[in-house]
């Protein structure tokens, strides 16, 4: 067994220390090459409620998070053949898509959490970590993007209210 596979662990919890239902069923990508610790991350989300999109390598992470109903949180292995973690991360803000990204690695210096936040994650988590803290960082990326999705709402009804109003100012006879 190689030493990725052993450092990921999993705490055993009771039933009522987590919430057993995801909001609203939101659907969660998993990018992570290493088959064990795919499988640990998706079965645990899918067990918290959550609709799991996962992806073997980069390549097809991208593809899925340039689609329409991409999720919208993501989980990227930092390491991935084909594309890694931050290229991913770099390409999504440059195009400015909305999708909160947590990035997972074995990177643990405060210079690659720096480098993997620069890059345009929101989250950075090390290995091994515990699955509550996953969780609670997933809840968090969750508030954050309901929150921007009811600015966006707002400003959008802003914008058609200042339009109306020109269009009024238009009408009335001075």
């Amino acid at each position: 067994m190689s030493e990725k596979l052993i450092k990921f662990t999993l705490p055993s919890f009771e039933q009522n220390e987590l919430p057993t239902e995801a909001p609203s069923k939101a659907r969660i990508l998993v990018a992570e090459d290493d088959p064990v610790s795919r499988t640990l991350i998706s079965s645990r989300l899918q067990k918290w409620g959550y609709n799991v999109v996962v992806t073997h390598d980069g390549a097809e992470a991208m593809a899925v998070l340039r689609g329409r109903d991409a999720p919208s949180v993501a989980i990227l292995d930092w390491s991935m053949p084909g594309m890694d973690g931050l290229e991913i991360c770099r390409r999504l803000r440059e195009v400015e898509k909305r999708i909160y990204i947590i990035l997972l690695t074995a990177h643990g210096s405060k210079e690659d959490m720096i480098e993997g936040l620069r890059a345009g994650a929101d989250d950075y988590l090390v290995k091994p970590f515990h699955a509550e803290e996953l969780q609670a960082r997933i809840l968090v990326g969750l508030r954050v993007m309901t929150l921007q999705g009811t600015l966006a709402d707002r400003v959008h009804a802003l914008e058609v209210a200042a339009l109306n109003i020109g269009s009024s100012k238009l009408r009335i006879p001075l």
